[in-house]
């Protein structure tokens, strides 16, 4: 019953900008360790933002300065502003969520995508130069 459904998603120009969006259902997502994931093709799956139950945000290296995570608490919906983006920012996005509701980090690594039980099914993000 657990949906996870990412929207806003598109073809955009390097440094513009683009705002997705992940309607959650099934579960209040203000409890959960939730996150954006981006694969590009030919490339692993990585880490882009994470917002835990007490709203602790972590960002991936690549991503920091330019992209923003929220949520509205009322209509159980996660953000990512993506902000000034470049080619490679080129992937498909994914929601994720972690019942666990907290962030975690090992090895210096923050983003643990077998963690995560429930995915979106991704939004395309092209960004041309």
């Amino acid at each position: 019953q657990v949906q996870l459904v990412e929207s806003g998603g598109g073809s955009v120009q390097a440094g513009g900008s683009l705002t997705l969006s992940c309607v959650a259902s099934g579960f209040y997502h203000s409890n959960y360790l939730m996150a954006w994931f981006r694969q590009a093709p030919g490339e692993e799956r990585e880490g882009v933002a994470s917002i835990d139950s007490d709203d602790k945000i972590t960002y991936a290296d690549s991503v920091k300065g330019r992209f923003t995570i929220s949520r509205d608490h009322a209509k159980n919906t996660l953000y990512l502003q993506m902000n000034s983006v470049k080619p490679e920012d080129t992937a498909m996005y994914y929601c994720a969520a972690d019942r666990s509701g907290i962030t975690y980090c090992q090895g210096g690594h923050c983003f643990e995508a077998t963690r995560y039980n429930s995915w979106g099914q991704g939004t395309q993000v092209t960004v041309s130069s």
